[in-house]
């Protein structure tokens, strides 16, 4: 959230066009982590008419996710919107409506106001998994101006009328028509008219508004349609601040269609306490609730001219406190807050700002109890109930009820307490979604009258400051994050990709393994019984249950072999393929309680004749396995003899062209399809050509090609479609490897195949009858695909290549997690990534796991959702933790964290907290355990005084830790930029370490029982002692916030002590090394260059330096300085050590409150400020002996995040592009080494920047250019992306391009991305190229490769 400052207002009059650097550099913006917070929730049916999908709108980006049964969120779908939401509501569908496109029949649509200054209707669309608009209306010019119509939203409840309304004196009323389509708004009216006349005529609207104020609330009044009416003009209720009022209006208005004018149907006078918002009552036609501070009042509005209160609600003394009131009495008897009080809750609704972590806030008046938010049970209308939360955290709901024509209600007690919540939403099942600004939401569950815990919804917002660190030589970064505000302050670790949740890892005995599976033993067992390990010369069989052990004797499997497949082919009867031939086996007793009654286990087998099997697959009563030179096929099949005597007999051999490189059988066709999908998307056009009693088999070859066999037992095997496999280059040349290691039938509303391939690419077929643009969303657009081949008689359709991306350089697995075709798949290439089946083209995010060799699920009583990797030579077991939208780790510390250092000598945190509730102080530095998150040992702070900023230092051949504080209460800041009167204090402090006084080994222990240390399914595996847990997997539950019984093998314990500490006159807000032997810090506007003398027993100031503003940060590289201060933006420094004396060289070309700021070297300085934005500014000239201190840094490029970025860090990974790129013809590197910069904000986002070359930076922002125009990925609130990436800063400025917006790219068929590039690339001010670049065709591989390479790196 941007917080707009009129101190720091975007007054660029100092800046000119050659400002601008001429050798810009380049970068590319990606946000790897969207913000989580949630500022509007709401519930409709979007996805289909049977889907309940909750939609969470956060300030940049719009997510759909759905709560299970069992409570948990999960997301659907996420996706950015390139601009500012402001508002937004459900149109729900009636049956009034007559869409021109079934598939809409009986969806709800989305309506946002953002800072476009449009009106956007926004519809899902299943096949490319996301919103698109249907139609949008202009209001007014973008921005975030006060009287922009863009500020708030009321939908009538039969779908009828719209309402926005501005933040002050302004409000337009739509009427939506019948058709549901892009010409869905059929009349508007906007109050006061615009200006049409001359001035005079302009004053005399002003004067004359009956809107003339702020806006506070609003909603319709639904008319009961069994009543006879003349008309059907809506009635809209506006809770209103008038100008020079301390209370607020109740106003009633009326839009008269017919004579197209809004009316004052009424005015209900505000007296008594501040009214600051109105709900209407559902289903009740003509009553609403009025919250006010400290009450509610359900007000009756049938009679819109005569607004009569029903009763009151006192919220001070609930839950008994609830009065009937005389409704003709109430306008002059309800008097409980006087003028003074109620003035004073306007200021703490209005001004305070949650989002303003700066700022003091013990001045909160917490007097009057408010409901802050509120919902109402869905499909209830009979007897409406409302859960609401007040400022205090209390839960309560009201049932509302009729009685002789007159509304009672029903008060509870109190629900549930917990944090105060800024959004409620009610769903079906009894599910509450409680969401917080600033710590974590949660899912609660009415049952019994009481609200129950269920889950908890991640908010790690906001985040003021952050460490990155290679903690233990993971061979990745992770984040570790302050995190929330206290009493949800918390310490979060933050990994890219899926969440998983290690459970087990063995020793590294399991060398050579070739292949894993787990079997059941019945084909509708929910658990498997039996996990089977393959390798290079041998066969094990272990059971799954509370411990693995070998039972591969009583199971029946041969030992001495390698096992090339395996599986069960019908109940009770597994199958072993191995080089020689095929075994039917039935176990044992021994080996699971369905085995039969014998002491040892009934075996048959099959062989080829003078043939080596080479390939298999078991599937349902068919077993297909192939042979090489010569090259045949074979389907076996198993037939009854006698009591537990089976015989494997041939039903066909095919004599086959080209050699199989894998085969695959779909294990349940039509069962449970789609158990994960809404049932009426499914297209039903699709399953024609797939008769539910057929069998399939899916094969590559090494044509190479995947084809579809249908089997049929009287006719056998015969081709049912055929895609071709040709790949080439940039250069036209034959792409190597390109042989199917692995493929997949899928079906999720339609069928489609996947295929992995030996050289690291996975590809995407699709029948060409289905591989269209959906028309559903994009009704006046053209289709972007070629006329399908169609499938001709006797003869196999050929498939269409939809989508082509690489993943590795390694052959890519593709391993289903579970029998189901709709299930998400996870490829195993270089690493493991989880495709996303239901998404549109190709979708995969990394899982968050080491590089593995093999993988298999294993679902079992007590693991249900596990998988069993190998790698290194060990097992490790995991759980894939889907309820975990971030893959994030919590430690709750207490307080609020404000900022945190990674000590690499001791391995552990150091943290500064304030706002703690400890009676000796409010604020500490405490060494925290990165893997445990305990608390260790702490520095407690002065009472009264409040840290502010650490770093650090080297001091000779050791570190120490110099922390600035604050002893004054109150702002730092003037509002006019200057400094406030104020002291700190500078305190030098060393960690050491001292031995303990146990001479054994130290045990730490908490509450929480960590995740790895519950009951382990790996008790004891073939053989070998029980398997011991590793340290990786203590604590690795993103949930566990300590772990109990951690035995460290240290004698030491790190401590903080004080080596010196001198107080100064200004709040030390930024504190910096310096040339490994000094330190900068500030104190006010003023900053010194320090050093130690006596081995930091004391500090000396060698310089100073003066700003005219307060300084908010302080960076330095080799020897420049870059100083950041509350107006004049970025100023560089040089300091003189033979003088001891400070020089400034340059300064900023714009106002700015600095955020804060890095030096990437010592020309260029990247700069966060305090509305949003990001700049990276450089002294390419390098002319320091003739610079003026006057506006001569220039902008090298600039990105509006929308997002306020606390905290900028260098990024120190670096990543390996595919070794077999150059063989490709691109030559194209990105070396991120130390050159990427790392950002998080106040709402929670992780954007990364990656430098990218000139050939690089301008070809994708030719691609850029025509992404932002084209209806599939153009913004979806209907922003000029151009115009908001360039928000607050200098107009002209070289931009960033946007990761956000390329990645899109990736998520297109290859004909929708050949469309795009060969369409025009929108207008003049879009790009500039030149007319050579721009003439020449961009290929389409080529942005591929590279956008593929910024994916693979940042996942």
């Amino acid at each position: 959230m941007a917080v707009s400052e009129e101190e720091c207002s975007s007054a660029n009059s100092r800046s000119s066009s050659s400002a601008f650097s001429t050798s810009s550099a380049h970068y590319l913006a990606k946000c790897v982590l969207r913000g989580s917070v949630v500022l509007h929730v709401v519930y409709g049916r979007l996805r289909s008419p049977n889907s309940l999908d909750v939609v969470f709108g956060k300030e940049t980006s719009i997510e759909l996710v759905i709560i299970g049964d069992d409570g948990i969120v999960q997301s659907v779908s996420e996706q950015p919107v390139f601009g500012t939401i402001k508002d937004l509501a459900v149109l729900p569908w009636t049956d009034r409506f007559h869409p021109s496109n079934p598939p809409m029949q009986g969806r709800d649509l989305l309506v946002v106001l953002s800072d476009s200054g449009k009106l956007s209707i926004l519809s899902f669309c299943n096949e490319m998994h996301r919103f698109f608009p249907l139609t949008q209306v202009q209001l007014s010019n973008p921005g975030n101006s006060t009287n922009q119509l863009a500020r708030m939203l009321a939908v009538d409840s039969t779908g009828s009328f719209i309402a926005a309304s501005a933040y002050e004196d302004r409000l337009a009323i739509f009427s939506v028509s019948v058709s549901a389509g892009s010409d869905m708004i059929d009349k508007k009216i906007v109050y006061p008219p615009e200006n049409e006349g001359d001035a005079s005529t302009a004053r005399s609207l002003h004067k004359n508004n009956i809107l003339c104020g702020t806006i506070w609330s609003m909603c319709f009044i639904s008319k009961d349609p069994s009543q006879p009416s003349k008309g059907h003009n809506p009635v809209l209720a506006i809770i209103i601040n008038r100008r020079t009022a301390i209370l607020n209006d109740l106003l009633l208005l009326d839009w008269n269609i017919r004579d197209h004018a809004i009316r004052v149907l009424s005015h209900y006078p505000g007296a008594g306490p501040l009214a600051y918002s109105i709900v209407e009552v559902p289903h009740s036609y003509g009553f609403a609730i009025m919250f006010r501070v400290g009450d509610a009042l359900l007000m009756d509005l049938r009679d819109a001219h005569k607004p009569t209160c029903v009763f009151r609600t006192n919220l001070n003394f609930l839950p008994h406190a609830v009065e009937e009131q005389n409704f003709e009495e109430e306008p002059c008897r309800v008097h409980d807050v006087d003028d003074n009080v109620a003035a004073c809750a306007l200021l703490e609704l209005g001004d305070y700002d949650p989002m303003c972590i700066d700022g003091e806030k013990d001045n909160i008046n917490l007097t009057y109890k408010r409901a802050c938010s509120w919902s109402w049970e869905p499909g209830n209308s009979r007897n409406p109930r409302m859960i609401f939360c007040l400022n205090t955290g209390e839960f309560f709901l009201i049932e509302l009820y009729f009685e002789a024509d007159s509304l009672k209600s029903n008060q509870s007690d109190c629900l549930y307490k917990g944090l105060p919540c800024e959004a409620l939403l009610w769903v079906e099942g009894g599910f509450l979604a409680a969401l917080a600004d600033m710590g974590d939401g949660m899912v609660l569950k009415l049952d019994s009258e009481k609200l129950q815990y269920c889950s908890p919804i991640q908010n790690i917002a906001p985040i003021l400051d952050m460490s990155i660190v290679d903690y233990h030589e993971e061979k990745h970064d992770q984040i570790f994050a302050c995190s929330g505000m206290v009493p949800d302050g918390s310490l979060r670790i933050i990994q890219s990709g899926i969440c998983v949740e290690k459970l087990l890892r063995t020793d590294p005995i399991y060398q050579g393994i070739t292949g894993t599976w787990t079997v059941r033993m019945k084909v509708n067992d929910p658990y498997h019984s039996f996990l089977v390990l393959s390798f290079v010369e041998e066969t094990r069989v272990l059971s799954v249950g509370l411990s693995f052990t070998d039972v591969t004797d009583s199971v029946g499997f041969e030992p001495d072999v390698c096992t090339l497949a395996c599986g069960l082919v019908n109940d009770g009867l597994l199958v072993q393929i191995h080089q020689n031939g095929v075994r039917l086996c039935l176990p044992t007793r021994a080996s699971h309680s369905e085995g039969i009654p014998l002491s040892s286990p009934v075996c048959t087998s099959w062989r080829p004749n003078n043939m080596s099997i080479n390939l298999g697959a078991v599937g349902h009563d068919l077993i297909v396995v192939s042979t090489s030179n010569p090259c045949f096929l074979f389907t076996l099949g198993v037939r009854f003899l006698s009591t537990h005597h089976y015989e494997i007999y041939e039903m066909q051999h095919l004599r086959l062209q080209y050699e199989l490189s894998c085969i695959s059988i779909p294990q349940k066709l039509f069962d449970g399809l789609c158990t994960n999908y809404p049932v009426n998307l499914v297209n039903q056009s699709s399953l024609s050509g797939f008769p539910s009693e057929s069998k399939y088999v899916v094969v590559g070859t090494h044509k190479p090609s995947v084809e579809i066999l249908l089997f049929d037992p009287n006719e056998g095997l015969s081709p049912l479609a055929i895609g071709t496999i040709s790949l080439t280059n940039i250069l036209g040349t034959a792409i190597s490897g390109c042989i199917p290691q692995d493929v997949r039938l899928v079906f999720v509303d339609r069928f489609y195949v996947l295929s992995g391939l030996r050289n690291g690419m996975l590809l995407r077929f699709e029948w060409p009858d289905v591989s269209t643009m959906f028309s559903s969303v994009l009704p006046n657009q053209r289709a972007i695909s070629s006329d399908a081949e169609k499938t001709t008689c006797g003869f196999p359709t050929n498939l269409q290549l939809i989508a082509i991306r690489r993943i590795g350089i390694t052959p890519v697995f593709l391993v289903p997690l579970s029998d189901s075709l709709d299930s998400d798949i996870i490829a195993l290439s270089d690493r493991p990534w989880l495709l996303h089946t239901a998404r549109h083209s190709l979708s995969y995010t990394s899982v968050s796991f080491q590089s593995s060799t093999h993988l298999t699920p294993v679902c079992s009583v007590d693991c249900p959702k596990g998988i069993l990797f190998v790698a290194e030579n060990s097992l490790h077991l995991v759980e894939m933790v889907h309820s975990k939208r971030l893959n994030v780790q919590k430690f709750n510390l207490g307080g609020t964290p404000r900022k945190v250092l990674y000590h690499s000598e001791s391995r552990l945190l150091l943290v500064m907290r304030t706002d703690l509730s400890s009676n000796t102080c409010s604020s500490d530095i405490c060494c925290v355990d990165p893997l445990s998150g305990t608390v260790l040992s702490s520095f407690k702070l002065e009472y009264g005084e409040t840290g502010k900023s650490m770093e650090l230092v080297r001091s000779g051949n050791e570190q120490v830790l110099v922390v600035g504080t604050s002893l004054s209460s109150g702002p730092a800041v003037m509002p006019s930029g200057e400094a406030e009167s104020a002291k700190g204090r500078l305190i030098v402090l060393c960690l050491e370490h001292v031995q303990n006084s146990d001479s054994g080994s130290m045990t730490f222990s908490s509450k929480a029982v960590s995740s790895s240390q519950r009951a382990s399914p790996f008790r004891e595996v073939v053989g070998h002692a029980t398997e011991q847990l590793s340290s990786s997997s203590l604590c690795s539950s993103p949930d566990d916030t300590s772990c109990d019984g951690i035995k460290l093998e240290e004698t030491e314990v790190w401590q903080l002590r004080l080596a010196c500490s001198v107080t100064w006159p200004g709040m030390v807000l930024a504190v910096c090394p310096y040339l490994n032997r000094y330190f900068l810090a500030s104190a006010g506007n003023v900053f010194y260059v320090c050093g130690f003398v006596h081995d930091h027993q004391r500090v000396k100031k060698f310089a100073i330096g003066r700003t005219r503003f307060m300084i908010t940060s302080l960076t330095a590289h080799f020897t420049r300085i870059a100083v950041g201060d509350s107006r004049d933006g970025i100023l560089f420094f040089s300091y003189h050590e033979d003088a001891r004396k400070l020089e400034q060289l340059y300064s900023d070309p714009s106002q700015r409150l600095v955020a804060d700021c890095v030096l990437m070297d010592i020309d260029t300085a990247v700069v966060s400020d305090r509305k949003g934005s990001i700049a990276v500014l450089s002294c390419s000239d390098h002319l320091e002996d003739n610079a003026s201190p006057e506006c001569n840094l220039t902008v090298s490029c600039s990105y509006y995040i929308g997002e306020i970025a606390m905290s900028i860090r260098k990024g120190s990974f670096s990543y390996k592009l595919p070794a077999d790129d150059d063989l490709k013809g691109n030559h194209m590197k990105i070396d991120s080494s130390h050159s990427t910069i790392i950002a998080s904000t106040l709402l929670g986002s992780i954007i990364t920047f990656i430098p990218l070359s000139r050939e690089e930076y301008e070809l994708l922002k030719a691609v850029q250019a025509r992404l932002v125009v084209h209806p599939l990925t153009a913004p979806i609130l209907g922003n000029d992306h151009s115009e908001f990436r360039s928000r607050e800063n200098p107009i002209g400025a070289p931009q960033i391009l946007d990761g956000d917006m390329l990645s899109q790219f990736l998520e297109l068929t290859s004909m929708q991305q050949e469309a795009i590039l060969s369409s025009p690339f929108g207008t003049k001010d879009t790009v500039s190229l030149s007319s050579k670049s721009s003439s020449l065709p961009i290929p389409v591989n080529q942005v591929v490769q590279l956008l593929e390479r910024v994916h693979y790196a940042l996942n």
